[in-house]
């Protein structure tokens, strides 16, 4: 019957029959959990109670179908790298890496099984491997997202909820100009000129390896990075002047014939130099700088420059203002200097006349008993 579905035996295997929205589905019984264990498909009762399950969802928002039983975290993770391809997004390495993460540990997985509960035993454990919140929290965004690719494509009915921890992501790190030509003069000859541009412009890591001689006007005294090298999908222009303009003279009398880039190495793009950066932060006693903190570094310093903050987010490319306070770091020595600017204030006005002249400067009659009793005396007079 159609409300009732069917079971019937194909090629030695067991089937079953139903229909979910006007439309009839086959399933083989092979592989569905029966008492504990997968079936070889022969079991004629495992495919009465494969059936019986499916009819109790069947035309519902519940339904979990074949799509969904065959979906795995291959399938999830191969959608979500996709939707980074096909929206050109810069950070595809970034999430490739996060795949391979969680790959390890849910990648012989079906999508059903990846429960809340698992995810929330996978934070906890590693929370105990003493991995920082932020970091966690980006490879479960990475599987939220994942699991809303799948509920878009119409491959399963609902996600699990994804717990995100909270954090603390406003960084603190960041790089006085000494210590900054401590760090460069540690850092090999191709990423030195790299690093003293990031600190100058406040500009992103990949936005620095997308350099392009074809965005350097050097006669105009400008460069224009393009809209499709920027995290916001804006282009920005920034003036050459003092030791910027320095550096791309420099960089345009080292220019190789066949390389496009303005900082490369040996005719090659930048590729991974952490292990470059952290070891000139190691040798010049600042373990556990980030290249990052020169973004930071590159804002505050041209507030510290009097630099109007309208035109210093169009230097960094920084799109909100909430955003760009969070780089517009105050350091102690900022906190120093303002105590001794107040207290210099405070120094000057002690001497200064007073606004707020005594009733006896005034002249009034302060033998008066009107004037020294208290004021409900005399209403009460």
């Amino acid at each position: 019957m159609r409300g009732n579905g069917r079971v019937y035996l194909r090629g030695g295997v067991w089937w079953i029959a139903y229909y979910h929205r006007g439309r009839e589905i086959r399933e083989s019984s092979k592989g569905y959990l029966f008492r504990g264990k997968p079936s070889d498909g022969t079991n004629e009762a495992a495919a009465w109670s494969m059936l019986r399950e499916r009819l109790r969802t069947a035309g519902t928002g519940s339904f979990v179908g074949p799509d969904a039983e065959r979906l795995t975290f291959e399938d999830l993770a191969a959608m979500y790298l996709n939707d980074y391809r096909l929206n050109g997004r810069r950070s595809l390495g970034h999430a490739e890496r996060q795949v391979d993460v969680l790959r390890g540990v849910f990648g012989l997985d079906r999508a059903l099984n990846i429960t809340t509960d698992r995810i929330a035993a996978y934070t906890a454990q590693r929370l105990a491997d003493k991995v920082a919140p932020a970091t966690i929290n980006r490879r479960l965004a990475a599987l939220r997202r994942m699991f809303s690719l799948a509920v878009k494509a119409g491959k399963l009915t609902h996600r699990p909820h994804v717990a995100m921890l909270a954090e603390d992501n406003a960084r603190q790190g960041f790089l006085e100009p000494a210590d900054f030509a401590a760090v460069r003069a540690q850092l090999p000859d191709y990423l030195a000129d790299a690093a003293t541009f990031s600190y100058l412009t406040a500009w992103r890591k990949g936005e620095v390896r997308s350099l392009e001689w074809r965005d350097v006007d050097l006669d105009g005294g400008a460069i224009r990075l393009r809209a499709e090298h920027s995290k916001n999908k804006r282009p920005r222009v920034v003036v050459l002047r003092g030791e910027l303009l320095a550096l791309i003279e420099k960089r345009a009398a080292l220019r190789l014939p066949h390389c496009p880039h303005v900082f490369h190495r040996h005719g090659h793009p930048l590729g991974d130099f952490r292990k470059a950066w952290h070891a000139a932060c190691h040798a010049a006693g600042l373990e556990g700088r980030l290249w990052h903190d020169m973004r930071r570094s590159g804002v505050r310093n041209l507030i510290r420059a009097g630099v109007p903050e309208r035109v210093a987010m169009a230097v960094s490319g920084h799109k909100t203002r909430a955003i760009f306070d969070r780089y517009n770091i105050v350091s102690e020595d900022d906190l120093a200097a303002a105590m001794e600017r107040a207290d210099a204030y405070v120094s000057t006005r002690r001497d200064a006349p007073r606004r707020v002249v005594p009733l006896r400067e005034h002249g009034q009659n302060t033998d008066n008993p009107a004037i020294r009793e208290p004021a409900s005396q005399r209403r009460a007079g």
